[in-house]
């Protein structure tokens, strides 16, 4: 698993590559919270267009993220997931919490 955060004025990227499941969540989690808690941007954006498989640990990684960048002023977005993954969020209800975009045409 790789993350690639930039930074474009008040807007953050994080590219995520790999795999999101129980094993490497943690990890991704608490390097995410460092990032939101020192940069505090207005906007991140989780960029999953390198995610090839992700579970339910994907779920709670977008939940707390939310949770925890609302809380420094800030919105989420998911960009580009897989449509499988798309699907799963869709059916988690994500949707009402955060904002699910693709750059894909």
């Amino acid at each position: 698993m790789t993350i690639d955060i930039t930074t474009q004025g008040q807007t953050a990227t994080a590219s995520l590559c790999g795999e999101i499941d129980h094993h490497n969540a943690k990890e991704i989690r608490e390097e995410l919270d460092r990032f939101i808690m020192s940069s505090q941007p207005k906007e991140l954006e989780i960029d999953f267009k390198g995610i090839s498989f992700m579970d339910s640990s994907g779920i709670g990684l977008i939940m707390g993220r939310h949770k925890l960048i609302s809380e420094c002023g800030g919105v989420l977005v998911v960009k580009n997931p897989q449509l499988y993954i798309k699907r799963v969020l869709k059916l988690s209800g994500i949707e009402r919490l955060v904002r699910i975009t693709n750059d894909r045409l």
